[in-house]
């Protein structure tokens, strides 16, 4: 007999619930484990982390999801960020998601597709949010997280998925 786990589609399900719950808890602790550890946490993108494992560990839709719940969540809860950054933030992750599925069929190499998907993500971003801010909708400086910092976290996080994703496949 077969001592691997097998998964069902109602585990599948269970595990998905579990992930989005998880996500959705760690949201909204963010601010609590940042006071907690004197860590300003968001520095670390905390939404593009949940939806790295979603991509991970879940189903493309499920992404979809993650992507567009977050901000409006950490809105809904905090009013953290404002309405037009949780805009911005919702179309950089789900253009974050796109091009992920999107490149990865096209280029065949996981670690690159991650890498590229949220470096264009990000660009897209920034391009809304210089937009945004030349027109007076936004008051923000343009680049508020290092950007060393940003690319470290879009390496370890392209890592991750590309040593998932060779696991899943082996």
């Amino acid at each position: 007999m077969n001592n691997a786990a097998i998964l069902t589609p109602s585990s599948t399900r269970v595990k998905t619930v579990i992930l989005d719950i998880c996500a959705l808890l760690f949201i909204y602790l963010t601010p609590a484990i940042s006071h907690l550890f004197s860590f300003p946490l968001y520095l670390l993108e905390p939404m593009r982390i949940m939806l790295v494992l979603s991509l991970a560990h879940t189903k493309k839709n499920n992404a979809y999801l993650i992507a567009l719940s977050l901000p409006l969540f950490s809105f809904l809860i905090s009013s953290h960020p404002s309405v037009l950054k949780s805009l911005l933030i919702t179309g950089e992750l789900c253009l974050n998601v796109w091009l992920f599925f999107f490149l990865s069929d096209k280029v065949k190499n996981i670690f690159g597709a991650a890498v590229l998907s949220i470096l264009i993500s990000k660009i897209a971003y920034y391009i809304f949010k210089f937009l945004f801010i030349s027109a007076g909708l936004l008051n923000s400086d343009l680049v508020s997280t290092p950007l060393l910092l940003q690319l470290s976290v879009m390496l370890i996080l392209s890592g991750y998925l590309f040593f998932v994703y060779k696991r899943n496949r082996n």
